[in-house]
């Protein structure tokens, strides 16, 4: 006889309760897995969208994403002359918010040149730019479908192709237009402004052919750490490689979300080890005129810590499977993307394993303490 099962359906509608809440707890736990994943991931994905082995930025910066980066577009020519260099693209980077339907959009605006390195390698949907002007490739996370307008700073532009999951370590979800526009986007300014601007002579000095980086892949026979070097001797740039750049992002642009995360998983965990601890506990004890009584007849003790083990488990894990069904369900809602790989719910499986077997020691502790007597005297 399974003394566990039989205890469990004399307390049905209680376990479930109690399973309930243990499972979204477990969802908590999961959606900040998948959050941290999706950090990471968005973060990786904007540096890897260009699919580039070199960096080129701004000579005492650590590139487009980490610092402000600011070189002439000259550069991309003086760095596709290089040896070892195959292709290469100016690109810039830059946060915009806009109206559209009534809603304010937040985008990451990347302005990359038709034709190199720095555009979206997949279209989910429609097609790429193809116009020098006004054309826009937005992520589906925007809410833009093909065909709509928006408008960017003075000029209106539609979008022509969507692509998925591109979005920056913020969250914010990327729009590609022409490295034209761009460039026009992030020196424009208001009429008053530019008045001003234009009557002290400003205007005049400033040259708007800028950009954040110049991206570039190297030949196959190539090394990426050698073609740095070169560009490290201009002294006026600074060259990273993809595994640099992506270091840096990691290292740096997310690292206190990273820890911050970590601290807080590690909060629900010992948050969840104590509610089962004290589940365990509980039920425990409103038993104990039974496990006396099961002393009395001679049951063993591994009978009873089996008893009150298996309840544990069946709670860490029913719990554990409800909230992963439940997180799995309502995850495309949030508004940041949620990554959750098999490995993370499989480790999560086993940590609660651990804490559930741990938890239950105080269960056990009080059951063998009991005095088979008080099944007599009760």
């Amino acid at each position: 006889m399974n003394l566990a099962y039989r205890d469990v359906r004399h307390n049905l509608f209680r376990f479930l309760l109690t399973c309930l809440g243990l499972s979204l707890l477990m969802a908590v736990v999961l959606a900040m897995i998948g959050i941290y994943n999706g950090l990471v991931a968005d973060a990786l994905n904007i540096v890897k969208a260009p699919q580039a082995d070199l960096w080129v930025v701004e000579a005492g910066t650590q590139g487009p994403f980490a610092e402000a980066s600011k070189i002439p577009g000259s550069t991309r020519d003086a760095v596709a002359r290089l040896h070892g260099v195959a292709e290469a693209g100016s690109i810039t980077y830059q946060t915009v918010e806009a109206d559209h339907a009534g809603d304010t959009l937040r985008l990451y605006v990347i302005g990359f040149e038709p034709g190199r390195p720095g555009g979206p390698q997949t279209i989910a949907r429609g097609r790429g730019i193809t116009q020098t002007h006004f054309e826009l490739v937005a992520d589906r996370k925007t809410g833009l479908s093909i065909g709509d307008r928006i408008r960017l700073g003075r000029d209106s532009f539609a979008v022509v192709g969507l692509v998925e999951d591109v979005m920056n370590s913020a969250g914010d979800p990327a729009a590609f237009i022409a490295l034209s526009d761009a460039q026009t986007l992030q020196s424009q300014l208001a009429p008053p402004a530019q008045r001003v601007q234009t009557a002290r002579g400003a205007g005049l000095l400033e040259s708007t052919d800028t950009v954040a980086a110049v991206i570039a892949r190297i030949e196959p026979t190539a090394d990426p750490q050698d073609v740095a070097q070169t560009v490290r001797q201009w002294k006026h740039l600074g060259a990273l490689t993809q595994a640099q750049q992506e270091q840096i992002l990691i290292g740096s642009v997310v690292d206190r979300a990273k820890r911050q995360i970590g601290l807080f998983l590690g909060i629900l965990l010992t948050v969840s080890a104590v509610v089962i601890a004290l589940i365990i506990y509980t039920m425990t004890m409103e038993k104990l005129k039974q496990i006396a009584t099961l002393k009395l007849i001679g049951a063993p003790d591994r009978t009873i810590i089996g008893l009150i083990v298996q309840q544990s488990l069946a709670l860490g894990m029913i719990g554990w499977s409800f909230g992963l069904i439940l997180i799995l369900l309502i995850k495309d809602y949030f508004p940041r993307r949620v990554v959750l790989e098999p490995v993370n719910a499989a480790a999560l499986a086993g940590i609660i394993v651990v804490v559930c077997i741990a938890a239950s020691g105080l269960g056990v502790r009080a059951a063998l303490k009991v005095d088979p007597a008080t099944a007599i005297g009760g």
